[in-house]
């Protein structure tokens, strides 16, 4: 047998020595190949080789790549595709085939790694563990040159056979120092009696494992220490609780807190959260809740029942004697108002008082019955009524004026203002005085004359004064003034005036009770209370108000119609004597003093009527009762007059304003704009002045003047009744003449009579000059002597006093 297989050896080498005659080209070698491929004589895959010199079969080259892994445990696919020499895209997918087909292969990161190598790696490990204690999962991951995830999953089905160790916090550590640890946590968790986090443990532990192993120490993360600590509370090695994690409660402190608790509850019947959070409970109402479920959970404190049936008690007792109560009072100290706001709707007493309207709950904590409130309101209502609330009983700032004591417009003897008699509307008589009021004082004789025709300065100069004063007066309280114009525009039903503050004060008055009981701060009491009631009370101040509107509708249709009826005359006679103005215009120092005179008589006759009016209206229209006045009756200062403008309502008070600072300048026509913005502004129209109307008022002018000079028996007064007369005459104008301006006027009718008329019209006004005279400068020790002289010169005009009527008398009749 073994000759024979020498033998064939020797041929078999003996034809492979023996060259062939036929030799095949490389080329041809493939064309052979892919023909034999399409003949299907070959009817497999074939690779080529990266030479392109050889063929290899797929199956051939697994087998290769697995052979090589059973050699080495791992290999990378290029080197691979280097010791196979085919390309890397056929070992690529020949790799992934084997390890598809293979559970202990593994393909990671363009290497295949078998099991077998991860065992040989995992006693690798284990070796140096035992060496060292621990080792760090990145470190074993940088040698083998895998992620630590990969190394993770390797290891952890190998801990505990191949791998002597415990894996934890990235680490590696051996059962002998995992027990040391252990021991440590267990004694340091045992020795604590408070509640802890578990992290300030463990970064002691951590200082004291430095401490005892000095720099050569193991290094330990604290997650280790909260794993062995878990698995100790789970194993019951460790007794409490451990909250998120991290907030570590021994039961021995548990069952501490729960006895201070039942302790403090069972004596007290309540408890507040304040004190369990000191306990270190972190959650008390459920806390609380859990462990006395018939318990009430309020905001700050968890009460017992009882809380409720002692208050239940008070209530039912201060309902019933129609009053009211504090549940602060009766319940503990530590309840808020929240608390017991809480408490108080649950009482039985109060339920059932709240549903039957016989109570009510004010500021969370008081409670008080519905007949003390209405009581309290009925007496406040009263109050409303006989007490004046600011805002509400009177609309306006003034309230009371100056009632002229002697409301005639005369002559009076101490001056030459003698034309004011005519003033108004120029058809009643005023009657002057007779006797004559003696001034003490001393004058030389050479300036009597020019007292007696300067006399009325000092009584003109008067308002300017009084002007000047008002204008100080406007500046002092100009805020006060403001504030209250303000509040008026803000508040139009007057309800402002009700304020909280008002209603405590009244409470406070009408029940001393609250401030007797010694509280701490009463408007704590009275504030809730007053914030109830003051809406009942504008309420009822609002319906008072409408009643008093709706009475006092036909007040105000009859206050309009009697104003414009007095508007409508004064405002003529106003305009009819504006005409007469036009004869002075060459003379301005006349004119000044004829428009200021006209100004002070009848325009302020008319500003005075308007004004009281409007204010009178302005109050009917706010619901205010207004007593029935006669405005003719009542004579206003500037700075009353200023006062009533500004209490008007909105822009009418501007244009009121205008209109009684004009009267206080020197021009009519300026004065006549302003009334006439007023007017239209209330609403009021005023009558124009035509040709008919002036022929009519100034015929009845004319008949009063005359039935005035047929009748006047002082030779004092005559004089300017019958300049007046004069100018009807002559002139056709109703002239309102100051005594200053009398000499000026009868200057002006020179060359209207006849020598011998003006001659007695200048004798007797000269004379009546000399008497006035001698009245202004008579003192105490000449006064007889003076009241001769006063006695002759009136006989002399008594004697003139015919002719001079006769003058414009007997024109008048001849004209006529």
């Amino acid at each position: 047998m073994d000759e024979e297989l020498l033998e064939l050896q020797r041929q078999f080498e003996f034809a492979q020595q023996v060259k062939s005659t036929v030799r095949l080209s490389d080329r041809n070698v493939v064309e052979l190949v892919q023909k034999l491929h399409q003949l299907q004589i070959i009817d497999f895959d074939l690779l080529h080789t990266i030479s392109g010199k050889e063929y290899i079969t797929p199956e051939q080259l697994r087998n290769e790549i697995v052979a090589e892994i059973n050699r080495l445990g791992r290999v990378s696919l290029i080197d691979l595709a280097d010791s196979t020499g085919v390309d890397l895209y056929h070992v690529e997918k020949q790799a992934q085939y084997v390890v598809s087909h293979d559970s202990s292969l593994m393909l990671i990161n363009g290497e295949i790694i078998s099991n077998t190598y991860w065992d040989t790696a995992a006693e690798e490990i284990n070796e140096r563990l035992q060496e060292c204690s621990q080792i760090g999962i990145a470190e074993i991951a940088g040698q083998l040159q895998v992620g630590s995830e990969l190394v993770v999953s390797i290891l952890e089905p190998r801990l505990g056979t191949l791998v002597k160790g415990r894996l934890e916090g990235g680490q590696l550590y051996t059962p002998a120092y995992v027990a040391r640890v252990s021991a440590m946590v267990r004694g340091a968790a045992r020795g604590i009696f408070v509640p802890m986090n578990t992290t300030a443990l463990w970064n002691s532990l951590l200082t004291l494992l430095q401490e005892m192993d000095g720099a050569v120490g193991v290094a330990v993360d604290t997650s280790f220490f909260q794993s062995l600590f878990n698995g100790l509370v789970k194993e019951g090695e460790i007794l409490g609780s451990l909250r998120a994690g991290v907030h570590w409660t021994p039961s021995v402190f548990a069952i501490a807190q729960k006895d201070c608790v039942d302790s403090f509850f069972s004596q007290n019947s309540f408890v507040t959260y304040q004190a369990l959070q000191k306990l270190g409970i972190p959650q008390p109402s459920h806390f609380l809740q859990s462990r006395y479920p018939d318990g009430i959970s309020l905001d700050s404190t968890f009460a017992h029942p009882s809380i409720i049936e002692i208050l239940d008690a008070a209530v039912e007792d201060a309902i019933e004697r129609n009053s009211w109560i504090d549940s602060l009072s009766v319940l503990p100290a530590s309840f808020g108002s929240q608390d017991a706001f809480k408490i108080l709707s649950l009482c039985p007493s109060v339920q059932a008082a709240q549903k039957s309207n016989r109570a009510l709950i004010l500021g969370d904590t008081y409670i008080f019955s519905n007949g003390f409130v209405k009581d309290l309101f009925d007496r406040m209502e009263k109050e409303m009524e006989t007490l004046s609330i600011p805002g509400l009983v009177g609309s306006g700032p003034v309230d009371e004026f100056r009632v002229a004591k002697d409301a005639k417009v005369g002559y009076d003897n101490s001056t030459i203002e003698v034309n004011e008699t005519s003033s108004d509307a120029g058809i009643s008589k005023q009657a002057s005085e007779k006797g004559s009021k003696k001034k003490k004082g001393k004058s030389g004789g050479n300036t009597k004359m020019a007292q007696a025709e300067t006399g009325t300065d000092n009584q003109e100069s008067a308002p300017s004064k009084s002007k000047k004063s008002q204008r100080k007066g406007k500046v002092s309280s100009g805020s006060q003034t403001s504030e209250s114009k303000s509040g008026a525009r803000k508040d139009e039903d007057s309800v402002g005036a009700i304020s909280e503050e008002w209603v405590i004060q009244k409470i406070t008055s009408l029940n001393p009770d609250f401030e007797e009981q010694g509280l701490d701060d009463p408007e704590m009491i009275l504030l809730p209370l007053a914030k109830h009631l003051r809406p009942l009370l504008v309420n009822s101040w609002k319906e008072r108000k409408k009643a008093a509107f709706t009475e006092n509708t036909q007040k105000i249709k009859k206050l309009l119609d009697n104003l414009q009826k007095k508007l409508d005359e004064s405002f003529l006679n106003m305009q009819l004597y504006e005409k007469a103005l036009d004869l002075f215009e060459d003379d301005p120092s006349t004119s000044v003093l004829l428009h200021k005179h006209l100004l002070r008589t009848t325009g302020t006759s008319i500003v005075d009527t308007l004004l009281l009016n409007l204010d009178m209206l302005n109050k009917l229209k706010n619901g205010v009762p207004v007593e029935p006045q006669t405005p003719e009756s009542i004579l206003l200062s500037p700075g009353d007059r200023s006062t009533l403008a500004k209490s008007l309502p909105g822009s009418m008070s501007a244009k009121a304003i205008a209109t009684v600072e004009a009267l206080e300048g020197k021009r009519v026509e300026s004065f006549m704009s302003a009334l006439r913005e007023v007017a239209e502004e209330s609403g009021l129209a005023l009558k124009k002045l035509d040709k008919k109307l002036e022929r009519t008022l100034l015929h009845s002018y004319r008949k009063d003047l005359t039935s005035q000079v047929s009748a006047e028996t002082d030779p004092v007064s005559l004089l300017p009744q019958v300049i007046s007369l004069l100018y009807v005459q002559v002139h056709g104008k109703a002239l309102q003449a100051p005594g200053r301006a009398i000499s000026a006027a009868v200057s002006r009718l020179k060359d209207k009579l006849d020598d011998s008329a003006f001659k007695t019209l200048v004798d007797y006004q000269s004379g009546t000059v000399s008497v006035l005279a001698l009245m202004a400068s008579a003192t105490g020790d000449e006064e007889d002597c003076t009241s001769d002289r006063i006695l002759s010169k009136r006989e002399v005009l008594e004697e003139l006093m015919p002719a001079l009527k006769g003058l414009v008398l007997g024109t008048t009749q001849s004209q006529a």
